[in-house]
This record gives structure tokens, sequence and C-alpha cells, in this order.
């Protein structure tokens, strides 16, 4: 099982990050490698909506974290779903701090030997990231900012 997570507190381009793991994934072709079990792989992009949860236009989305705890946690998180499901490797890049909205706030890419196993897993580590990391996030409209208290809904 290979896992890498990382956070940004500036804007990042999730197909360049993409295209780095998977040439990471292409530099150890060896059988034993974790990555040779994956035949499928899911991702998922996320951005920052256009409009605040209540339907006003969205200035930008802040996601506070704390340094160290964010990263272990979404860690352990990932770790899991990653034995659940079977999964040969996982990708977490997200996005901490001010981020406008059209802006990349998250990708999530999994592996794993078939599509079932790599799409529910993918959708499991998403709904584990919205859930249960630690990010506080705070939508501004405006001058006025809002701290969310839920999540939205899929």
């Amino acid at each position: 099982m290979v896992l890498r997570v990382a956070l940004h507190l500036e804007p990042f381009d999730p197909l360049v990050a993409l295209a780095a793991w998977q040439r990471h994934r292409e530099q150890d072709v060896s059988p034993q490698a974790p990555w040779a079990r994956a035949a499928a792989e899911a991702h998922f992009i996320g951005r920052v909506r256009s409009l605040s949860a209540n339907g006003e236009p969205l200035a930008a989305l802040e996601l506070e974290h704390y340094p160290g705890m964010t990263e272990a946690q979404i860690e352990r998180l990932a770790a899991a779903v990653l034995a659940r499901h079977g999964l040969a490797h996982a990708l977490v890049e997200h996005r901490v701090g001010r981020a406008l909205p059209g802006e990349a706030l998250v990708l999530v890419a999994v592996g794993a030997d078939r599509r079932g196993p790599a799409q529910r897993g993918c959708q499991e580590l998403l709904e584990a990231l919205k859930h249960d990391a630690p990010f506080w996030k705070r939508e501004w409209c405006g001058a006025d900012g809002r701290w969310l208290e839920g999540n939205t809904p899929l």
C-alpha cells in the first residue's frame, strides 16, 4: 500500500499533481510493487463553488487546519479505506487557506485491481475527508465571513 497526502496553501493544478503521481508510479515497475496490483484507478477533483451554502455569490472559501494533526488524521482515514477496499495506492491533495471559486480544493486518486474497489474506495475516502478530516470552513460573501457548521450533501 502506497499513500501520499499533501496540503497546499496556494492554488494547485490537480491534473499536474495526478500526472506527477502517475510518473512516480511508472518508475517502480517491479512485480512486487503495490502499483502492480492497480489495474483500475478512480479520481475525483473538487473545486470551490461559485455560490455559498445559502445561495449567495461566494467571494472565497477559507479552510483552517492544524498543521501536522490534519495530515496525520487524513493518513489514518486513507489507510483505513485502503485496507477496507484492498486498494494498492492513494493520493490525497487538499487546499487550505483562502481559495477562490473555481480553484481546485481536493484531489483524490486511488488504485485497485478492479474498478469496483477503486470507485467505492475513492467515494468512501472522499466522504471521510468531507466528514472526518479536521478542516474548519468559512464562506466569504463580500466582506462577511460565515463559519460552516455542516457539510454539503452529495
